[in-house]
């Protein structure tokens, strides 16, 4: 009678569950009408690989590879991209619908990954306190209550909104769907392996290649949508050590010992393979050039991020509106331990917070484990690489550390100790935090239902934010339709002036600015002139710097704007006057000195020059293969070709290949 309870119990749990992925549905709907924003555009909509004409596979191969924002591409990302627009073109309500699906079964993955990882850490538990001979119990029934709870806070939470409603970050949901995999085949195939031991079946190497497959497949899986899934073999070793701790499950009157094959495993997948890559990359961190396009050093990237770590676990648990703004590039960099003081507190709270990880670890191994995954998650982002310091999606998967760390606790059984009737305080405690939870996430997905609802929010929640000030003015520029009697085009000056007035903006409000004046035939401020080209002279341009100057190059080569080429010319000449022009960046100024100053010397000479800055970049070869063939340099022409064949993988250059060698077979 017992056990059908407890399965009964068990169904009614998976109910609850499957109301809390409706209430969840129902909690993000409105957002999803809202439209593209921010990174979307370089990533999806101004990215034409994603928007594939037909569904042949040199069509996909080539949106698989179209991604601007890695090396490495991110393929089946941009690849659930493509497949997107050929079922329902570029419509960003399917698109956000889409993540939330991906969302979704994260959801479910949370849920069966923590009743794993608690029956796995009650097991454990068992096997260190029974006797050799006593008989381990069943894990409490309560442990699945606890994970349906747990994965429907996870999927409520304020922070992780942004993954789900802004469309490009479901580069991180989809890597996170192999990295939960993963821990969950690993979680399992583990106990399996203990209870081969145990029970001496001799099965327990046939589970030792599972947990090795369970790390290796989903992490080389995970790397085709983003970087993050590196560290799925961390997240392992983690669970490995704080609750399995390396141990070979011992027969009945035997003790146990350490697996030194476990032990091995994790030195082949885990550290070898981190010390061979800080190897390789910490040189390249250490040249004071890879930081010259960041207004931090790498110093003052670390003690910055010490803030804003400890910032992400508030912004978790007891979110505010001010706190979750998006856009976060108002964040006051820390240029020494007491720059500003919060910094060396900040410090004293990790090392402390650390401490108290693995002072527990053996007490409350998922306390120490929530603690761990969440500090190894940011090991990536918030350590050593230059990327931008404060970003909300990056907690996806740490913010799962943190409810693993403080759920189990929050919903253990009531207290014998409590008087009779007295509810359990830490259940309230819980409960008044979903409730905080559902409602700012409820709010929030509303305001990203509209565009200039949306911007008007951010906006006014980080009112010092270049970005949000900046996509405000934007926001009232696209709704305004480029008709000067829209009452949105005088509401788009004043945003766009802050944000170009704002310290370490880009030069976004200031193209944007002329832009408009550009598309209404009004003459540009010569403020606004003079401040872009100051600021590209100032330092390297950035991507945003770019695709400014790339906005501009489009809008004056298709005839739509009437910009002063000499101030063109001027912008360009401040960009690249830098050391080390990105590709990019040449490939731009190419496509204007070629096509609106009519200079093609100077065009050709900077399309080779975008070739050698980045050699695998297969959309600079095609450009420099149609200049030489305008020119008649059939040689070189045919050099350009044969050079894009050694790229063409799956065939994705296939058909610019082929156009290209009909214009120099009709030469």
């Amino acid at each position: 009678m017992i056990r059908v309870a407890d399965t009964m119990k068990a169904v009614l749990y998976r109910w609850i569950l499957l109301a809390g992925f409706i209430a969840v549905a129902a909690v993000y709907w409105p957002g999803l009408s809202g439209a593209f924003l921010f990174d979307d555009y370089p990533n999806i909509v101004d990215n034409h690989g994603v928007q594939p004409k037909e569904a042949s596979i040199p069509a996909l191969a080539n949106a698989a590879l179209s991604s601007p924002s890695s090396e490495l591409k991110r393929p089946l990302s941009s690849l659930s991209f493509a497949i997107n627009y050929l079922l329902t073109g570029l419509d960003p309500f399917w698109m956000k619908a889409t993540n939330l699906a991906v969302h979704l079964l994260n959801g479910w993955l949370v849920f069966v990954l923590t009743c794993a990882l608690i029956v796995a850490a009650h097991e454990a538990r068992q096997r260190r306190s029974l006797p050799a001979s006593g008989a381990p119990t069943a894990a409490d029934p309560n442990s699945t209550l606890i994970a349906a709870w747990l994965a429907l806070a996870w999927m409520l939470l304020p922070i992780n909104l942004s993954v789900v409603l802004y469309v490009v970050q479901r580069m991180e949901s989809l890597a996170n769907v192999f990295v939960l995999l993963g821990l969950l085949g690993y979680t399992s195939a583990r106990r399996r392996m203990c209870r081969a031991q145990r029970d001496g079946t001799g099965k327990d190497m046939t589970y030792l290649g599972l947990c090795a497959a369970s790390i290796i497949i989903p992490t080389a899986a995970g790397l085709l949508a983003k970087e993050t899934a590196i560290l799925l073999p961390l997240y392992a070793g983690l669970v490995e050590w704080t609750i399995f701790q390396f141990e070979r499950e011992a027969q009945p009157g035997a003790t146990a010992t350490k697996d030194w094959r476990i032990l091995g495993l994790f030195m082949l997948i885990l550290v070898i393979p981190g010390i061979v890559g800080s190897a390789h990359l910490l040189p390249t961190l250490l040249k004071p050039e890879i930081w010259e396009v960041r207004d931090f050093t790498l110093k003052t990237r670390l003690l910055s991020e010490a803030r804003i770590v400890l910032d992400y676990i508030a912004w978790t648990i007891v979110p505010t509106p001010d706190a979750l703004s998006f856009y976060h590039d108002d964040f006051v960099i820390s240029n020494g331990v007491f720059s500003p003081w919060s910094t060396a507190a900040s410090l004293a709270g990790l090392a402390g917070l650390l401490a108290f990880a693995l002072w527990i670890r053996r007490r409350q191994p998922l306390v120490s484990l929530g603690l761990f995954l969440f500090f190894g998650c940011h090991l990536l982002t918030g350590t050593i690489i230059p990327l931008e310091l404060v970003y909300e999606h990056r907690n996806y998967f740490a913010s799962f550390g943190l409810l693993i760390a403080i759920t189990p606790f929050l919903l253990a059984p009531k207290s014998d100790q409590l008087p009779a009737g007295r509810k359990n305080p830490k259940i309230w405690l819980f409960g008044t935090l979903m409730a905080l939870w559902f409602s700012l996430t409820a709010m929030t997905a509303y305001s990203w239902g509209n565009p200039v609802r949306l911007a008007e929010e951010l906006a006014a929640r980080a009112p010092d934010s270049p970005r949000a000030q900046y996509e405000l003015g934007r926001t009232y520029i696209i709704m305004s339709g480029y008709d000067p009697a829209s009452p949105f085009v005088a509401k788009a000056y004043e945003p766009l002036e802050k944000a170009a007035s704002l310290p370490k903006s880009s030069i976004l409000p200031q193209q944007a600015l002329i832009f408009l004046n550009a598309r209404l035939h009004i003459l540009s401020r010569d403020e606004w002139w003079d401040s872009m080209v100051a600021k590209l002279g100032a330092r390297p341009p950035g991507v945003q710097d770019e695709s400014s100057l790339a906005a501009l190059t489009q809008c004056a080569r298709q005839g739509i704007c009437d910009l002063p080429k000499q101030r063109m010319l001027d912008a360009f000449l401040a960009a690249v006057s830098h050391p080390r022009p990105s590709g990019r960046l040449l490939s731009m100024y190419s496509d204007y000195a070629w096509n609106v100053l009519g200079d093609r010397e100077l065009g050709l000479r900077l399309a080779q020059q975008a070739c050698t800055a980045t050699p695998n970049e297969p959309a600079y070869w095609i450009t420099l293969a149609r200049m030489y063939i305008a020119e008649g340099q059939r040689t070189e022409a045919e050099g350009a070709v044969d050079r894009l064949k050694k790229m063409n993988v799956a065939n994705s250059l296939s058909d610019r290949i082929s156009e290209l060698t009909q214009a120099l077979n009709a030469n």
